[in-house]
């Protein structure tokens, strides 16, 4: 332990904070990184070259991953980086195979090579059907498409992707989160709303109609998409009614609601009604536009609800952005580990003296306590925390951020 550690654990416990406890508490704590950062969510089908379905990644910084090989080499710098244990969110359309099959015909051996790794890695894994730049998705209609063939492409699509996604969740003796978002919506008024949620929400009882072993089901609202402003289909109220009527995982995705709309105060609301909950954390700045999350006062609140309303042992942290203008692998670590600050300063806040300040009505202590514990060295603690677990701080985390950048530019 170092000095500047040494004092900070004395000024936290003179607050009543145990800093010893919230280390060991954070290392516990998965993150699961989403693969889509490394290379700009194009994916490794030959048959498309960008993401489509308003998904948008931009900027041209020099790096790029274009084969399985290359991001999961990214990927293993960058969970070198990152302190602790944490897990690798993969789409459908990263699948590493020679032949590239069509999404309805999509199968675990197609996805082998990412288990092979992950065993290796330390990593475990989780997944999500790709909905979104295929021919079939062009206007932007999906399992809503009032063609029953098109639905029928989709639910085929949705049922093999539950099922790579329990072969993960056996195989990494780790349950995998199945992640169902679709850009299901209409750019003008459409005349029956209705109509098309019930398409929705029989094709999602189709796709959902087995129960399988090591995953389980998420769905993901959005409040709308690029050429879908009118109407989004699955609306968050829309998914939220249909995981508690059928008992899935409900994801919120901070990016997918008004930018006045707090993620962090919808958790203990739906937390009432939902079994378990997963979040897609991100920034979105004039909305849902996936900025690399910085540790900021969205992220801080979020991290102090998950700790405030026992939420951590329900919820399962998911990332969610990307951004081409800095390096990819850079955006990974530092966003993964603001995230991680956030909770740290969560679990460093004494929580039985600030709720017995605002169950007392004292929200003058409250208020004047939150102010004060800013100003506690959580630095010291954070640095402390990355040197148990060889995770590297400052100068020397900057310039091994820069040398590897420097290796990869060459990919143009």
């Amino acid at each position: 332990m170092t000095r500047a550690y040494d004092l900070a654990k004395a000024m936290y416990a003179d607050w009543g904070v145990d800093t010893e406890a919230a280390i060991d508490r954070l290392k516990t704590i998965p993150i699961s990184m989403h693969c889509w950062q490394g290379d700009d969510v194009v994916g490794f089908e030959t048959r498309t070259g960008s993401s489509g379905g308003g998904i948008q990644a931009t900027g041209n910084h020099p790096g790029r991953a274009r084969t399985p090989d290359e991001l999961r080499a990214d990927l293993d710098f960058a969970y070198g980086l990152i302190p602790g244990q944490h897990r690798l969110n993969l789409h459908a359309m990263y699948m590493d195979t020679d032949r590239t099959p069509d999404r309805d015909e999509i199968e675990y051996a197609h996805f082998a090579p990412w288990v092979d790794w992950a065993k290796g890695a330390g990593v475990k894994l989780d997944f999500n059907p790709t909905f979104f730049a295929h021919a079939k998705a062009d206007d932007n209609l999906t399992l809503s498409h009032p063609d029953q063939g098109i639905r029928d492409f989709w639910i085929e699509h949705g049922r093999r992707s539950r099922e790579i996604a329990a072969r993960f969740g056996q195989e990494l003796d780790s349950p995998s989160i199945n992640n169902v978002w679709v850009p299901d919506g209409y750019k003008d008024v459409p005349v029956d709303r209705m109509a098309a949620r019930r398409r929705l929400d029989a094709a999602l009882d189709a796709m959902f109609d087995t129960p399988l072993d090591g995953m389980k089901d998420a769905v993901e609202s959005k409040l709308f998409g690029i050429g879908v402003e009118a109407c989004t289909v699955g609306s968050h109220e829309f998914y939220m009614g249909y995981a508690i009527r059928n008992g899935t995982v409900l994801c919120l995705d901070m990016g997918h609601f008004h930018p006045t709309e707090s993620v962090a105060d919808k958790l203990s609301a739906v937390a009432l009604s939902v079994d378990e909950l997963l979040l897609h954390v991100s920034r979105p700045m004039r909305w849902d536009s996936d900025h690399v999350i910085l540790l900021d006062d969205s992220i801080q609140i979020m991290a102090q609800e998950l700790i405030a309303g026992d939420l951590l042992d329900r919820t399962h942290i998911g990332l969610d952005f990307f951004d081409a203008t800095i390096s990819r692998t850079a955006a990974w670590v530092i966003g993964t580990r603001n995230m991680q600050k956030a909770l740290l300063q969560a679990l460093l806040r004494p929580l039985d003296r600030l709720r017995k300040a605002e169950d007392e009505m004292d929200f003058t202590t409250r208020f004047t306590m939150t102010e004060e514990l800013k100003d506690l060295p959580f630095g010291a603690v954070w640095a402390e925390f990355c040197d148990r677990m060889d995770a590297p701080t400052g100068q020397a985390l900057i310039g091994k951020l820069d040398d590897y950048q420097s290796k990869v530019a060459s990919r143009g």
